[in-house]
Formats: C-alpha cells, structure tokens, sequence
C-alpha cells in the first residue's frame, strides 16, 4: 500500500437509568433522539444498548475528533443520563430485554441466555488492507498480540454489585458464543470461508454477521477487525488502542510469513484468560518470545516496539509512548473502576466515574 491504511473505530454502549444504576432499554429512543442531532445510532442486540461508528479516518487526531463528537452526541441523545463506557454494567438484572427486531428476536430464541445475558460492549477498529488474502494474514499475525490488546483495555472489574476477580470480565462473558474469542490460525482465504460456511451450514452460527472472532476479515469492504477490547473508558485511550492496532496490521502486512501466528490451542487461551484476569496491572504470558509469564506492561511494551517503525511512519510514536505512560501512571479504565469501588463499595460511584470518563 503506497499510502498508511484508513481505519476508524466502533464503540458500544449501554443506556443507564441515572437514579438506580439499573440498564435502562430505551436504545430506540435514543437512535431517534441522535438522528434528529444528525447522529446515526447502531441498535445493538440488547434494547439497553446503541453503538457509535466513526467516519473513515486518516489520523489519529481525527478519529479523536469523531470519537469525542459520537459520545458527546449519544449522551445528550439519552437526556435521562447514560451509562457510556460501561462494558459490563455494574448492577444489572438476570436478563437484558432484545432488540425488538426480526434477527436479534431469532438470535434470542436460538441462544437463549447467552442472547439474554448481553449486558458487555465492545470497542471494534477498522483498518484498511489491500485484499482478503492479506486480510486473513494479518488475523494470523496478529493472535499472539491481541492478549495485549485485552489488558490495555480492560474496562469491566465491576459487575452485578460485585468485583468481579477479573479486569475484564467482559472477555470471559463474550467467549461464550460459539464463534468468538480468538480466531484460528487460517493458511489460506479458501479455508476460512470452507470454516464459516461450515458453521452456517450446521447452524451453530445464524449468517456472517455472527462471526465474532476478535479479528475477522469485512464481509463487505477492504478492511480488517479488530474485536478484543473493551470500549476504553476515555477518548484517549480508545485512540491509542485503534493507533497500536493500525501500527500493528501495517507492521502484520510486512512481517515475514513465518513469523509467530501458529500457536498451541492452550497457550492462547491461557494467555487470553490471564490477560482477562490481571488486565495492565499484573502479568501476562509472553507468546512471541516464550519467556514465560512478564509484566502486562512489558508485553505492551514489547508490542509498541515491534510496530514502532509502522507508528514511527505513522508521526504516532511519540504520541503512543506519552499516552502509555500517562496510563501507567493513571490507570487503565478497569483500575480506575475498581478505585471507585473500593471507596464505599457502591454501584452508583463506579458508574458516575464512568460516565465522566466518557467525555474527558
């Protein structure tokens, strides 16, 4: 590519009753409020949940731009108050309502509680990439990586009035569809679309759109998506993680092709499951190098390392670098969270936090 790859970035979030800290499913109401802004609101499978997509992008600096201009829009579309950053809502009921639409009713009939129990949101980015062949590269390259991705976004400690052990307890909910979590080392396009066709054909999956791998080639334009995180809790941190994951697919499309992607099943699932638990503040399993279990943060940092030619390209480096710092010194969204909890143990006084971050 003669040009660094566009990318931009979805944010999902969820609609919260200000008084009780309670989900509050109202999310058609609030596309229609956004749209009269001229805001365009995704309605997502639950009812107490809307999603922001931002234009194609060129920079960072812009998609800081869009993003601020998404979530400023959808909050003041809610007008009773809104729950934004919230990937797992800290209070909330046995059952989220679904989206009263023909596909999200099926998928609520087909999975049952797994459907029912939707109350976690996402932050997915898209980049640019020359075709699907090199696509499917980049998802392989990538598998060691997106662990580290996981812990920079941890953003869901707290959870139906608990703490719940991990940092993003969001990751540990999401996996339990079948198709989700990591995806397969894939040695051919051919061999992807022979596994989803697969999947639909013996309707473990409803269609495409259930792929859920946390990477996963566009069905319909020339990009790849970048699934792991949670939604940051900041504007900031949502840019920093799309920049590392631009960096990384431009540095993924110029690696050489037996560079780490194949890995043993249980290693990836360990490292998944210790990123999930400890986030940034603990360890992490070093996949690439095979020095055991490091410093989350020295993973990270062995990642922003590996990319900075791409970021360096990219006029990003220095940028990441001061934005890692300034999380190492502050916290991700998940640490923060659980700062709030620790004060008095109230719901209500990780939510308020949460809200705030969304527009700081």
């Amino acid at each position: 590519m003669s040009e660094p790859p566009t990318f931009g970035a979805e944010e999902e979030f969820l609609l919260v009753d200000p008084r009780t800290g309670e989900p509050a499913p109202r999310n058609a109401d609030v596309a229609g409020e956004a749209a009269r802004r001229g805001v365009e609101l995704q309605l997502e499978l639950s009812s107490c949940q809307v999603e922001t997509t931002s234009h194609v992008v060129t920079t960072s600096s812009q998609l800081g731009e869009e993003l601020s201009r998404l979530r400023a829009a959808a909050q003041a579309a809610e007008g009773t108050g809104f729950g934004c950053s919230r990937p797992g809502f800290p209070a909330t009921p046995h059952a989220f309502p679904v989206t009263d639409t023909p596909r999200y009713r099926r998928i609520g009939a087909e999975y049952g509680m797994v459907a029912h129990e939707q109350g976690i949101c996402g932050c997915h980015v898209h980049v640019q990439v020359p075709d699907r062949a090199a696509a499917v590269g980049v998802s392989n390259w990538l598998r060691p990586w997106l662990p580290s991705l996981l812990a920079l976004s941890a953003n869901s400690a707290v959870y139906r009035g608990a703490d719940s052990g991990y940092a993003s307890w969001r990751s540990v909910l999401w996996r339990r569809w079948p198709v989700a979590g990591p995806p397969p080392f894939f040695p051919s396009p051919d061999d992807y679309d022979r596994t989803v066709r697969m999947l639909i054909d013996s309707e473990v999956i409803l269609d495409q759109k259930m792929v859920y791998w946390d990477v996963r080639p566009s069905e319909n334009f020339p990009t790849i998506e970048v699934r792991v995180a949670d939604v940051p809790a900041t504007v900031a941190e949502t840019v920093l993680l799309a920049t590392l994951v631009r960096a990384a697919v431009m540095t993924a499309l110029e690696a050489p092709a037996d560079e780490p992607g194949r890995l043993p099943p249980a290693a990836l699932r360990a490292a998944y499951w210790k990123a999930a638990h400890d986030g940034l503040a603990g360890r992490a399993l070093d996949l690439v190098h095979g020095h055991g279990a490091v410093p989350a943060r020295e993973q990270l940092g062995a990642l922003v390392q590996r990319v900075r030619p791409a970021l360096e390209s990219l006029g990003e480096y220095d940028r990441v670098a001061g934005e890692l710092d300034r999380v190492a010194a502050q916290g991700n969204g998940a640490m923060r969270q659980l700062r709030a909890w620790r004060i008095r143990g109230e719901v209500m006084d990780v939510i308020e936090a949460a809200a705030a971050a969304t527009l700081s």
